[in-house]
């Protein structure tokens, strides 16, 4: 459920915001009107938080996550993966900070993925907002909330408005009666994706923990500290995947250490307690800065199919300095199960992929492996030089691979390769059906099954070869129907509609005049 959190009664040592503040034209502009700036539009918002004094974090995101070659792919809004992360960690609240609608569809969409806690949220008006009441009431509600027997750690997360408005978090205490207080901003016109918000939190709360460690001891890991030295895994994965690369690990002396981002706080000391973070998702730049400054090595793809697992077990043997008998061991005993597997369950077929999660370069490599023909990837995250062996890997086996790829480019692939299977977003797969083509959707199937070693070299086989199967019932269906409604004449009409070309025509050029005339507008 959602609560607006009540007001704190007592009294609030040294407030940093007492007086009115004179807000300029920029900010004024982009957070009035219609949705307090809702809809002023991507170019307005981020001139208007530059203005206000978020220009340093605008331009680590746009070095962190750079966006191209369009603006950004479509996707959710960004903050549900910054959310979704606070909200699966023990002991941590979760406060949201932004316009009422925005936080009505987060929170809707977080807990329809299986949020089981309260979202805090405090509301603002055009005057809290513009005479900086509204940070007065963010610490007054932290303030309330800090309670160290409930809570660890308090998470305050700027969306659009406010971070147009330059509401600044960073001016919170880091720390109230023993709970940490973490303010992140995630607008949408800063962070292309919710997977890259992800990185956002898990990055914040890296710092955080590393500045702890270096200060003194801290907390260890409930089941206590590995004896073997750890690798770290970033990225969210399937719950069995860790398991399965301990188990590789195992022969080299090494064990699997947590996955960021973790599920509690003390895991965080143990992930930078590593001998080599592994980029699972080579798109948390984040989290692999705080490992930098930790010194750490990071070493990018995964343990996935025959070829990728051979490659990412000498990398990171090689990472950890262990003797080339033990690499040569560890591959000796994994790579024949590995490939046993995968010819044990063939798929014949010729598959686009894409999608938002990060993983769709490793799902693209197991099909391949699998004997699939995959002519297309896409994925809205950006190019990094912890996919590079990926991509060189895809492209020297004939498939095309394209970051931060928009839905356009998606519907382009499926009518250019008129795959066997489609698997994408939930638009892409609404069109690859509409045109008799099986599809699946690849957040909910897809990445719900292991990927690496042994374990995930036939996960994927049974669901592709049961959806391509389903072929002769797509084409039934459309012998069926026929042309039945389709595009404006969709529905039932006693008189079947006719297309109005010039009305389209008029409005399309209406359109493209506005979409040229806000171009034009962000190049000044």
């Amino acid at each position: 459920m959602n609560v607006v959190l009540p007001r704190y009664a007592g009294a609030i040592p040294e407030s940093v915001v007492t007086d009115p503040v004179e807000l300029n034209a920029e900010v004024a502009a982009a957070t009035s009107g219609d949705g307090l700036g809702c809809h002023a539009g991507a170019a307005e918002m981020k001139a208007a938080a530059e203005a206000a004094g978020k220009s340093e974090v605008l331009e680590r995101y746009a070095e962190d996550y750079p966006k191209g070659p369009h603006d950004q792919p479509q996707s959710m809004c960004p903050a549900f993966g910054s959310l979704r992360v606070g909200l699966r960690m023990r002991r941590t609240a979760t406060i949201l900070s932004g316009s009422a609608c925005c936080v009505y569809g987060l929170t809707f969409v977080s807990h329809f993925y299986g949020a089981r806690r309260t979202v805090g949220y405090v509301p603002f008006s055009s005057e809290t907002l513009v005479t900086g009441k509204l940070f007065e009431d963010i610490r007054e509600a932290v303030y309330k909330l800090a309670d160290p027997a409930l809570y660890d750690t308090i998470v305050i997360t700027n969306l659009c408005v406010p971070t147009a408005s330059g509401v600044p978090l960073e001016l919170l205490p880091k720390q109230i009666n023993g709970v940490r207080v973490i303010g992140i901003d995630v607008p949408g016109f800063g962070v292309p994706t919710h997977a890259e918000a992800k990185d956002v939190l898990a990055g914040a709360m890296l710092e955080y923990a590393r500045k702890e460690a270096e200060q003194g001891p801290v907390q260890a890991p409930r089941g206590g500290r590995n004896e073997r030295p750890t690798v770290t895994l970033l990225g969210e994965m399937f719950p069995a995947d860790p398991v399965g690369i301990g188990m590789m690990l195992e022969p080299l002396g090494l064990a699997v250490g947590p996955v960021v981002p973790t599920r509690e706080w003390r895991e965080l000391y143990a992930a930078l307690d590593c001998k080599v973070a592994a980029a699972i998702h080579p798109f948390y730049r984040s989290c692999i800065r705080q490992f930098d400054l930790a010194g750490r090595k990071v070493v990018g793809s995964a343990p996935v199919g025959h070829d990728g697992t051979e490659a990412w077990l000498e990398a990171i043997g090689t990472a950890c300095n262990v003797e080339r008998a033990k690499i040569d061991a560890a591959k000796n005993r994994f790579l024949p199960m590995i490939k046993s597997a995968l010819a044990a369950k063939p798929i014949d077929a010729r598959i686009t992929v894409s999608g938002y999660e990060g993983s769709e370069l490793l799902v693209a490599r197991l099909l391949i492996e699998s004997g699939a023909k995959v002519p297309y990837v896409g994925t809205a995250c950006p190019r990094t030089e912890w996919s590079e062996a990926d991509r060189q890997w895809l492209e020297a086996k004939g498939a095309r691979v394209q970051y931060r790829a928009s839905l356009e480019m998606d519907y382009d692939a499926v009518d250019e390769f008129k795959p066997d299977l489609a698997i994408g977003t939930t638009p892409v797969v609404q069109k690859a059906k509409q045109m008799g083509i099986p599809a699946l959707y690849f957040t909910n199937l897809i990445s719900a099954r292991p990927l690496f070693g042994a374990a995930g070299a036939g996960s994927l086989a049974q669901v592709v070869n049961t959806a391509v199967a389903n072929k002769g019932r797509f084409d039934e269906m459309k012998a069926f129907f026929g042309e039945v409604g389709q595009g404006y004449a969709a529905g039932v009409w006693e008189d079947t509609p006719k297309d109005n070309v010039p009305f389209r025509e008029k409005y399309k050029k209406q359109i493209e005049a506005l979409a040229k005339k806000r171009k034009s507008e962000e190049m000044i």
